[in-house]
């Protein structure tokens, strides 16, 4: 098995398909501004190709016990209480794997690294 797989439930998967569902599941959550992406070319991609990119440090998975456990660096929206965007961000990751890879998540932790005011 090559370093960038994930081995479970019997098939392999690329670390990068895992990354960019989650990467997607949670910017689908209202109040997520993006997955990670601080940097200057995070924002040049997504300010022209209306998309973000996931670096590999935004978004971690790992097989721990035959669990997949997956961590996620976000910048949010004010305005959104921290404990509900991370549980709706764990809900959207968790549904989005099982329907797409077929497996359960064992547990999705969400990490709120930096704060997004709005224009005003």
């Amino acid at each position: 098995m090559a370093d960038n797989e994930l081995s479970i439930s019997g098939i392999s998967v690329s670390k990068d398909v895992v990354m960019a569902i989650v990467a997607r599941a949670a910017e689908g959550v209202e109040g997520v501004a993006r997955v990670g992406g601080n940097d200057i070319a995070s924002s040049l991609v997504r300010v022209f190709t209306r998309r973000s990119i996931a670096p590999e440090s935004s978004v971690d998975a790992e097989v721990v016990d035959g669990e997949l456990h997956v961590g996620v660096h976000l910048a949010v929206f004010y305005g959104y209480p921290f404990t509900k965007l991370a549980a709706a961000v764990r809900e959207a990751v968790a549904a989005d794997i099982a329907s797409q890879v077929g497996v359960e998540v064992g547990s999705v932790d969400v990490s709120i690294d930096s704060l997004v005011f709005p224009k005003e």
